[in-house]
């Protein structure tokens, strides 16, 4: 079992709900990735997505847990003005805090971040803010409240993995009792495996399912991948040698059994 602020879940993988081919595939993908809790935007809503009222009755019919985000979000004020927002329309103080610093890769400007943070904290948001590997920055986070940090991977949308496990090995070495839960960047299942056997506590993810071939089918992959990962982890993995060692042990005098024989 898996506690994600107040709530207790089975599942350690969390799933977006934007840009899948239709509502049908969205709720099919959710299901078959077991995730308990899915994030939604108001800011952002794809328009393929049949109405929106359809798709809000969807949401609210896959019997998940809500993280809405304030995914466009530019600054501090606008952040906190859309995470209020939030609070009112879904009933709930979880809020996924994004505040976009630069265009080209979507890095989460880490001042307005910070300031956001410590305004929604004191307001009584469970605050789920989208961070980069920085330690000092995290740091900051945690010191202004924050029980839950959610570190990128890569950029948003690249798929490019985690570029600096290093850096997040370091967040889950120094802050071990903050639950950690990589966001964005993740591209296959493979990527989340590896983000779970670092010992991070889940892995957030959206256009690795939404835009493949077949997400229902890439939804539990994901599944299994995260599942896969996280069981590593607590089973222990060896450690990484510099050196080939034999798996099987030598001997250097060669043995035999001599039958008995009657005299």
């Amino acid at each position: 079992m898996f506690q994600l602020a107040d709530k207790t879940l089975s599942s350690r993988l969390l799933l977006g709900t934007a840009q899948y081919p239709s509502l049908n595939i969205m709720q099919q993908s959710i299901q078959a990735s077991k995730a308990e809790v899915i994030t939604v935007s108001l800011r952002r809503q794809s328009s393929h997505l049949d109405d929106s009222a359809n798709f809000w009755n969807a949401i609210k019919n896959m019997g998940c847990h809500l993280l809405p985000n304030t995914a466009g979000c530019r600054t501090a004020k606008e952040a906190i003005t859309t995470a209020h927002m939030a609070r009112d329309l879904f009933n709930t103080h979880w809020i996924k805090l994004e505040v976009i610093g630069d265009d080209y890769t979507l890095q989460p400007h880490p001042f307005e971040l910070a300031e956001a943070s410590a305004a929604l904290i004191k307001d009584g948001f469970e605050v789920f803010p989208y961070c980069t590997e920085d330690l000092i920055l995290c740091q900051r986070l945690v010191d202004s409240g924050c029980r839950i940090l959610m570190p990128w991977g890569s950029p948003i949308g690249s798929g490019k993995g985690l570029l600096n496990p290093y850096a997040l090995s370091l967040l889950r070495n120094r802050l071990p009792n903050i639950t950690l839960i990589v966001d964005a960047g993740i591209g296959k299942p493979s990527h989340a495996a590896a983000a779970m056997e670092l010992g991070f506590d889940a892995v957030l993810l959206n256009t690795a399912v939404s835009l493949a071939n077949h997400p229902i089918v890439m939804a539990g992959a994901f599944r299994d991948g995260v599942a896969a990962g996280r069981a590593a982890y607590e089973a222990g993995i060896m450690p990484e040698r510099n050196m080939a060692a034999a798996s099987t042990s030598l001997i250097d005098t060669l043995f035999w059994h001599q039958e008995k024989t009657d005299t």
